[in-house]
């Protein structure tokens, strides 16, 4: 982040607290920031000849204009008839509510954006201070983007091994913000001179993603867009025309890549050379139903798709199925997934087997504790590539990059940085997986060994782990009983599988 753009992310935060004491959350802060920043970046590029895509009624140049309770009322009015837009701008105002009341504190917002020449500034300067904002939210709220802010230097070493290039179809089905986005599209254009049409794909074309939350999906549209993606002029294309410049705006401008959908519920009707994603974590899905008597009853989620080898309400382990279906073959994913995907019997068995044979898995990862804004998560990064039908198993060799023991993480006082993963990405060797080395922390595991191994256990460990030992340095209270909330979901889930067997054997 540049020095300019850090200063103005100071600027526009120091306002967020001001706001916090009237009752304005962080996350809805973000929200009002990004439908008001929206309207003067539309408004500022008609003034350089571009389409605006606001009816007139409803453009920043009325909203300024407007005072006192005039002001509040215009504004209301203004997200909720754009949230019934077709393209972008619905996809950005959509559902979208004012929650900054106060017409006053609504005007020094207004004032605060009104001061800087958001279109005069460089693409990558908008894109920081957007990414800055997202980021101070996200580590500032006990709920909100948190969820959905995975940590930038572990996205950057994904993107850095999985080596995005031009040309190619690149989604995330759980894009939260759009992290893994942004970083595939800024190591394609540091790592290649791009023609027209490569550049133009790009922006345009080769970016897709989704999310279930609508106002995630609004957060991670107006990230692209500040970025130049979905809308507006190709910035980066030095080598392009303004009349080429201008087609393409006119183009894309109503558009974006991002959808709002339950991605488990079906296919997207795509297929993707590459997919990188941080599915959410959390409890298994269900819903609750009321009886005609009253009782309330749960429900578990479960998704039935012929592309699927299990059903299961275990949202990850279906998240895993739903991207393997989703890749070309030959296509290779990168996916973030908690600990008990490794291990849970059951479907999790099952669905951990096809995947090892129909798809050569060949990394893991082993995340530390202490990265991730919801204390006590275990996670791992799943490497592997997609494959045709084979008799025989494509996996061969997997192997595992062990982040995880004796390593200590926080959020504030020792977060994970870029320095860190630097051995990882060094040893991943992208270019050449057959030459691989082992180390201490690096281990190779055959496929007889894994399949060997009760229920087809990838949570695979070698080095001993100090803190056992220290008794004084035992990890915090919140982290160990996260330890024992997963054992036990775990084994309720082989609970509820043999109650489920049991059920269908009375039926027969």
């Amino acid at each position: 982040m540049t020095d300019n753009s850090a200063s103005i992310v100071s600027k526009v935060w120091n306002y967020a607290h001001v706001l916090k004491n009237a009752g304005v959350g962080y996350g809805d802060y973000v929200e009002q920031i990004t439908y008001l920043l929206f309207l003067k970046l539309a408004d500022e590029m008609t003034e350089l000849g571009y389409d605006n895509p606001i009816p007139e009624d409803y453009r920043w140049s009325k909203l300024a204009a407007e005072t006192g309770d005039k002001l509040e009322i215009h504004y209301r009015h203004t997200l909720e008839n754009l949230g019934k837009a077709p393209g972008l701008v619905g996809i950005i105002f959509r559902k979208a509510q004012n929650k900054i009341s106060n017409p006053s504190d609504l005007q020094r917002v207004i004032k605060m954006i009104a001061d800087e020449d958001w279109s005069g500034m460089d693409v990558d300067i908008k894109g920081a201070i957007y990414e800055g904002l997202l980021e101070k939210t996200a580590s500032s709220s006990d709920k909100g983007a948190g969820q959905y802010f995975t940590p930038r230097p572990l996205i950057r070493a994904i993107v850095d091994v999985m080596q995005p290039a031009p040309g190619q179809i690149i989604g995330d089905p759980a894009c939260g913000t759009g992290g893994f986005l942004l970083a595939a599209h800024d190591y394609i254009t540091k790592h290649n001179k791009l023609s027209k049409p490569e550049m133009r794909h790009l922006k345009t074309t080769a970016l897709r993603g989704n999310d279930i939350v609508p106002g995630v999906v609004s957060l991670c549209a107006m990230n692209l867009y500040l970025h130049g993606i979905g809308g507006g002029r190709v910035a980066e294309a030095s080598s392009l025309s303004s009349e080429d410049q201008r087609q393409d705006a006119s183009a894309t401008f109503f558009n974006s890549p991002i959808t709002e959908a339950d991605a488990l519920a079906q296919p997207s009707g795509t297929k993707f050379d590459l997919i990188l994603a941080n599915p959410p974590f959390g409890k298994k899905g269900g819903y609750t139903i009321v009886g005609d008597d009253g009782k309330i009853s749960t429900e578990k989620q479960e998704y039935e798709r012929d592309q699927f080898w299990a059903t299961t309400s275990n949202k990850q382990l279906n998240f895993l199925q739903h991207i393997v279906s989703e890749l070309k073959v030959g296509g290779s994913a990168a996916v973030v997934l908690p600990d008990n995907v490794l291990f849970e019997g059951g479907a999790g068995e099952t669905i951990r087997r096809e995947l090892l044979k129909r798809c050569n898995v060949h990394t893991i990862l082993r995340l530390p504790t202490g990265i991730f804004y919801a204390q006590g998560v275990k996670a791992n990064v799943l490497f592997f590539e997609r494959k045709e039908a084979s008799e025989t198993p494509w996996t061969k060799d997997l192997w595992i990059y062990d982040l995880r023991t004796n390593q200590h993480f926080t959020l504030k006082t020792n977060p994970l940085a870029t320095k860190d993963l630097t051995d990882f990405i060094k040893v991943y060797n992208p270019k050449n997986l057959a030459k691989r080395k082992e180390s201490d922390r690096f281990k190779k595991f055959s496929y007889d060994e894994i399949v060997a191994r009760d229920k087809a256990n990838l949570d695979i460990f070698w080095l001993k782990d100090e803190s056992l030992e220290d008794t004084e340095n035992l990890p915090p209270p919140a982290e160990l009983a996260a330890d024992i909330v997963a054992s036990l979901e775990v084994a309720l889930e082989e609970f509820r599988a043999v109650e489920d067997s049991l059920d269908s054997s009375k039926v027969m």
